[in-house]
């Protein structure tokens, strides 16, 4: 990230919608617009901090513009931003946040601000937060049954557990007090969801 506000980029095929989302983030955040997946593609590039995604339009999917994302090694956070319900398939997705529409003011203002604090911490530890905000959602959407049978969801849990234990060891040599206790206060927060 530039000494320039974060760049947000929200992707939505319906203007009105994309515009409100714009209106509400532009006081704190830079804003591009795009009103579907080929336009989303083409205002892509490196200085994109947060993208908020729909999953479902036209033409070129969230899905798919995600992908694209991913595979061009594009930096950044994502949020799914949907009316589709989450379903098991959202394990193996490249996203860190899922908010499902509709979504209020404070919902989304909140969640960019987490997804740019995030952006400064490694790897690892955006992996870490990725998989726990699946795994909330997951557990808020479905049943204990479904969670229980579910392969995807062990291997998530796993995923997770390993990660915490590896993050464990890696604290351990954290000595700015300030970022070890913020650390694990996002942490928690995230935790707390589950």
């Amino acid at each position: 990230m530039s000494d320039a506000s974060p760049l947000v980029l929200v992707v939505e095929d319906e203007p009105d919608l994309a515009d409100l989302y714009a209106t509400w983030l532009s006081s704190d955040y830079r804003v591009r617009t795009a009103y579907g997946g080929h336009e989303a593609l083409d205002a892509l590039d490196d200085d994109v901090d947060v993208i908020l995604l729909d999953r479902r339009m036209p033409g070129l999917s969230g899905d798919e513009v995600l992908a694209a994302v991913r595979d061009r090694g594009i930096d950044c956070r994502v949020a799914m931003v949907t009316a589709v319900e989450p379903d098991f398939d959202i394990v193996a997705m490249g996203f860190d946040d899922y908010l499902v529409k509709p979504v209020t003011k404070d919902a989304l203002r909140e969640t960019v601000s987490t997804l740019c604090t995030r952006n400064v911490y490694d790897e690892g530890v955006q992996e870490l937060f990725s998989l726990a905000s699946k795994k909330a959602l997951l557990e808020a959407e479905k049943s204990s049954t479904e969670l229980e049978d579910s392969e995807e969801y062990a291997e998530l849990t796993a995923r997770i557990e390993k990660l915490q234990s590896e993050l464990d060891e890696t604290v351990g040599g954290v000595d700015d007090h300030d970022s070890f206790v913020g650390f694990y206060q996002d942490l928690d927060r995230n935790s707390s969801e589950d």
